[in-house]
């Protein structure tokens, strides 16, 4: 049995780059000190200025990374997905990745050692929070060592593991081909979402017929090229939704034809609609 008394949180409360003559911890250290950690569960709190770029990297534990404030964009492999606030993303031991900041970002983390919870995913996805999960998270980082076993300290950890045990996947990741072909479809929707370029219009740039695009894509993605591109609108949609853009301006700017239109998709693929779902 886990003796949770041994299992202190270690805690980076978060860097403030406001304050004068505060940085944000180098990575490399950072990396060093969560890998270290000798104890099942560690947490760490760090905030990050808009636009930061956490370069690719990876750890020896389990990671559960979770924003309260802003959005991450996070690439690992031939994976990309975008994770707004109030949601998080399970990074197993060993996947390397890099995380984009979409505004300022308020990351809070758990780590877990792999050899002691075998039963956590083994796949990186996108996943829920719960409100109970979220202030659980919250208080860890607050938590010093040593603690006792039979304590709150100990309970708020155990608790957590079993949280993570029963995080709902969520819609929202974007495969990314490894075919230059379609690869060159892919960059330029992301780079000109609205771009409204056919099938017949690709497959004239590309001198590939459309039967052979729609075979590449459902190969390379698991999508179709009007699947695809429409995952990649909404999911650019969640970014500039979240730094504040009117509903009516992203809905022209991703190519739709009207806001209702884009509140119609946006619901039936998330759930609810955009002015709901950063509530």
């Amino acid at each position: 049995m886990l003796d949770f008394s041994k299992l202190p949180v270690s805690r980076d409360p978060g860097d403030n780059y406001r304050k004068k003559g505060i940085i944000i911890k180098p990575l490399q250290e950072f990396l060093l000190e969560m890998d270290e950690v000798a104890w099942a569960v560690c947490s760490s709190a760090t905030d990050y200025p808009e636009n930061w770029f956490i370069e690719p990297h990876s750890h020896a534990k389990h990671q559960l990374i979770y924003a309260i404030e802003g959005v991450m964009v996070v690439h690992s492999g031939l994976n990309q997905w975008t994770v707004p606030p109030s949601r998080g993303i399970w990074m197993p031991s060993g996947h390397v990745h890099s995380i984009r900041c979409v505004g300022a970002l308020k990351m809070r983390s758990v780590f877990v050692r792999p050899d002691q919870f075998p039963q956590l995913p083994g796949e990186t996805r996108a996943v829920s929070i719960s409100a109970l999960l979220s202030e659980l998270i919250k208080t860890s980082v607050t938590i010093a060592a040593p603690i006792d076993a039979d304590t709150r300290e100990a309970r708020i950890l155990r608790l957590i593991v079993d949280e993570l045990t029963l995080l709902p996947t969520l819609p929202l990741h974007l495969p990314q081909p490894a075919d230059p072909r379609i690869g060159a479809i892919c960059s330029t929707l992301q780079t000109d979402p609205g771009d409204g370029s056919t099938l017949a219009d690709w497959s004239a740039r590309l001198n590939l017929d459309e039967k052979t695009i729609q075979r590449l894509f459902h190969k390379e993605t698991g999508m179709t090229f009007g699947q695809w591109r429409q995952q990649a609108r909404l999911l650019l949609a969640l970014e500039r939704i979240a730094v504040g853009e009117k509903i009516i301006d992203v809905a022209g700017a991703l190519g739709y034809d009207s806001p209702s239109a884009f509140t119609t998709m946006f619901k039936k693929q998330f759930g609810k609609t955009p002015s709901h779902f950063f509530k």
